[in-house]
């Protein structure tokens, strides 16, 4: 501890980087968001002399953000026990993408306004990575999130999770452990190429193709949350996901296929007269679509609500 004055300009500056953590550690905008503002809700309760003996407001932010988090990530599997067929995490449009789409110039900067806009689009949050996330122990997603992802001393994250620098070592190691061995690699252009023929596939509604371009063994997962008609168990096989992707297409005239970013990644949107009803991410291994995740349920979809 030292003497520093945390000042509001620096704490303010915190924000993006802790949108960032919150939503890796969560999957939801909109719980990070709300963890967020909790800290600093926190950070503002303090009397100004405690402000002013904390050397390094960033750290304690992140230290108050990382526990809440931790809170959320453990009442978090009560909450998805009553949440209607699968929870998938909240998908991240590409904001410029859609401005260059519509023709418009881009700004050069986010907006402070909405949280989706300041979420750094990499690897860490490709929805691949972020299902995986899910599989952990709120206690290891910490730990491999806040070392693995933003390289943060297992000190340091002691003091989020209340244990040994030691045990978080451990935690970390086997949250590693959980992150399964990819496929042949795929360069980002191969994967958008897949993506492509897919969205080329459904409109033409050619079975065989779809069949060709999935895995035997591929896996779909849908989240509508009970707000809107999806499959509430995933669909397993390559057949029988292409027969299904065709019998939603004979049900959705009028939809329009959209290849655009999903969480950084090569994914497609469908919209009906410009109102985003679905966003699907894709995970492409060995050349041929393994994972497909689909989102509907509209509450998911604010951040895209936008880009319509």
């Amino acid at each position: 501890m030292g003497t520093v004055g945390g000042g509001t300009d620096e704490t303010a500056g915190e924000r993006r980087q802790l949108i960032n953590v919150a939503y890796r550690l969560l999957g939801s905008v909109t719980e990070a968001e709300d963890a967020v503002q909790d800290a600093y809700a926190r950070w503002y309760g303090l009397p100004r002399s405690r402000r002013d003996e904390i050397r390094s407001p960033g750290a304690w932010l992140t230290t108050v953000t990382g526990r809440i988090c931790l809170d959320l990530l453990g009442s978090a599997r009560v909450r998805r026990e009553r949440y209607v067929g699968a929870w998938l995490p909240e998908p991240l449009p590409d904001r410029t993408e859609w401005d260059r789409a519509r023709g418009a110039r881009p700004t050069g900067s986010t907006s402070l306004a909405d949280p989706a806009d300041q979420i750094v689009l990499d690897e860490s949050v490709a929805m691949a990575f972020l299902v995986v996330l899910e599989s952990m122990t709120p206690a290891e997603r910490v730990a491999f999130v806040l070392h693995d992802v933003f390289r943060y001393p297992f000190a340091e994250i002691a003091d989020v999770l209340g244990r040994t620098p030691a045990a978080c070592k451990q935690l970390a190691a086997s949250a590693r452990r959980r992150v399964s061995p990819a496929g042949a690699p795929v360069t980002a252009t191969g994967r958008a190429e897949v993506v492509r023929h897919v969205k080329e596939a459904w409109e033409s509604k050619d079975i065989a193709a779809l069949v060709g371009l999935l895995d035997p063994a591929a896996v779909m997962t849908a989240d509508g949350g009970g707000m809107v008609g999806t499959v509430l168990r995933p669909v397993e096989g390559g057949a029988r996901i292409a027969a299904y992707m065709v019998a939603i297409a004979d049900r959705a005239p009028g939809l329009e296929l959209l290849e655009r970013s999903v969480n950084g990644v090569a994914g497609l949107v469908a919209q009906r007269a410009g109102v985003v009803m679905t966003v699907a991410a894709f995970d492409v291994s060995d050349g041929r679509v393994s994972r497909i995740w689909v989102i509907r349920n509209p509450e998911k979809l604010r951040p895209w609500t936008r880009e319509a």
